[in-house]
């Protein structure tokens, strides 16, 4: 492929990804879900001068538990940093922050593209063939749903999925000829440098780094003092990186290491992340017995298999996991189906509960790029023996590239509205909110914390600082509100059962009528003075509960 060639399409492949990212990003206003809103929020927090910090308080099992929070105490700061340089030039507002994700996500759909490329060059395809699979590869990672939407959203998912598809595409460079790669390679410190900032994105860059010592250690005709300079260098860069980050971790939270993550292993339902007085342990964990440790394991699996990779990749998905066993084959993608694999397996099997809320999903990105090259694969192989046993003389080899492209903006377009208006129906809500608070005597900023089951969201929407609701009895929650002064106030969005959480249905705001306590909280109707909320914000607050706590 000639210089001109591959500058043209890797301009076509990051143009489209970028305008079919952009269409996304306009129609959701409003950072949903509320990991995104937490990254968004912190962000502008650093640009008004308050540091790494957040008016929210999600989990207690990491102290210091005090205001304003030192953030990322389970996340990790590279989007963040990533939507505060576009919020710099474009102002301290959403859609500046999401420029950032555009702009870094349409860096995956090229990436892709090359991976495709490097595919079609080991299996020795036709040029024409080699060329219409590489182009398809990256146009259809251009509209493909899963990664377009959480491209329009600045969180973890973007940049992992670049940081992970910019891994394996040098190390697979690297292992074709280890003995060439000298200390000093810019590959090698290319890659060392993208495992640094994959550690500062998500703790699954562990298994990046995991993969790359295999596939050095494994690489063919390295002796051992290759094997160490390969892997060695690349670590010392990485760590150069990650270990500052650490090092602030250990001197906020008391170590350098996310250990709130691995205690999410042991939660037995979701809302255990909330938990105050009966936070996940080893012990609550065994109680549960055999058969429910199995059964989560079954229900994360089927999560991530049916609900991650195969409905939001319709009608692609179910082609290509297919195809995955046999196209996964050879040394190019050697590397990504190993951390697909482990990636996969580690959030099924150890964290089974939490990956229903999100884990494998922001992790997930450059595992669905894989399910789109074998997809293609596929469809190339098939078009490819069709054309032979018919005898055609014209190729036919663009076809299943075209109907992939098709197939996905098909599926994109057609949920796009529905995206826009769940993001603005909730952004409506939280403004009504904020308005309710003005006028009710909750003087949000003067009063202490609102207790409330979307504090990052409410956080985010008003002046207030907000805790996360656990779900526990009426007792437990006044213990919560008596540990943090000034706290006055109980807001229930969502009283209803989550169909991703097989737990016990939510205690609130039921809690607020029964069990010791209870005669604390007080019921206060969404009805303030008459002309003061409009019929819609009325509307809109209709399902939300308030309850005053009215004890010392």
């Amino acid at each position: 492929m000639s210089r001109r060639e591959t500058l043209a399409s890797i301009a076509l492949i990051f143009v489209v990804a970028a305008l079919v990212r952009a269409a996304m990003a306009a129609q959701i206003v409003f950072p949903r879900p509320e990991d995104t809103a937490y990254y968004v929020h912190v962000a502008r927090n650093l640009l008004e001068g308050r540091g790494l910090v957040s008016d929210s308080l999600w989990s207690y099992q990491t102290p210091p538990l005090v205001f304003p929070r030192p953030a990322f105490e389970v996340w990790l700061p590279l989007p963040t940093f990533l939507a505060a340089a576009t919020m710099t030039l474009f102002g301290l507002t959403f859609a500046a922050a999401q420029v950032s994700s555009v702009l870094v996500s349409s860096i995956a759909p090229v990436l892709a593209w090359r991976l495709a490329a490097d595919v079609a060059e080991e299996r020795a395809l036709p040029r024409g063939r080699a060329r219409t699979l590489a182009l398809g590869t990256g146009l259809t990672a251009a509209v493909y749903l899963p990664l377009v939407l959480y491209g329009a959203l600045p969180d973890s998912t973007a940049p992992f999925t670049v940081l992970t598809l910019a891994a394996v595409l040098l190390m697979t460079r690297l292992a074709r000829s280890p003995r060439g790669a000298r200390p000093n390679d810019p590959r090698l410190i290319a890659l060392g440098a993208v495992l640094g900032l994959a550690a500062l994105t998500r703790n699954e860059a562990a298994i990046l780094a995991l993969v790359w010592v295999g596939v050095a250690w494994f690489a063919t005709g390295a002796g051992r003092a290759v094997r160490v300079r390969l892997i060695g260098v690349a670590a010392v860069v990485a760590l150069a990186i990650f270990v500052p980050w650490a090092y602030r971790d250990w001197l906020v939270f008391g170590s350098p290491l996310p250990g709130q993550a691995a205690v999410n292993a042991l939660s037995v339902v979701g809302r255990d992340i909330f938990a105050w007085n009966d936070p996940p342990t080893l012990a609550r964990y065994l109680a549960v017995g055999p058969a429910r440790l199995l059964e989560m394991r079954i229900e994360g699996t089927f999560h991530n298999v049916v609900n991650v990779l195969l409905l939001l990749g319709i009608p692609i998905a179910p082609i290509g996991l297919l195809a995955l066993p046999w196209a996964g084959r050879g040394r190019t993608l050697r590397p990504l189906l190993a951390v697909a694999l482990a990636t996969f397996a580690l959030d099924s099997l150890v964290f089974p509960v939490a990956t229903t809320l999100g884990t494998f999903l922001h992790g997930a990105g450059a595992i669905h790029v894989l399910v789109i090259l074998a997809c293609l694969l596929a469809l190339d192989a098939a078009l490819a023996r069709l054309a032979t046993r018919l005898g055609w003389h014209r190729p036919v080899g663009w076809l299943g590239p075209a109907m992939a492209v098709f197939g996905g903006a098909l599926f994109t377009v057609g949920l796009l509205t529905s995206f826009g208006t769940d993001a603005r129906e909730t952004a409506d809500r939280f403004a009504a909110m904020n308005r309710y608070l003005t006028v009710s005597g909750a003087t949000p900023g003067t009063d202490g914390p609102i207790i409330t089951d979307f504090p990052i969201w409410l956080a985010d929407t008003t002046e207030a600082n907000a805790l996360a609701l656990p779900n526990e009895p009426a007792a437990d929650v006044l213990d919560l509100a008596r540990a943090f002064r000034g706290t006055r106030l109980v807001v229930v969005f969502d009283g209803e059962p989550d169909e991703r959480d097989p737990g016990p249905d939510p205690l609130w705001p039921a809690a607020a009528t029964q069990g010791p306590g209870s005669e604390c909280f007080q019921p206060s109707p969404i009805d303030p003075a008459p002309g003061t909320l409009t019929e819609r914000e009325r509307e809109l607050l209709r399902d939300v509960r308030m309850f005053w706590i009215d004890c010392p």
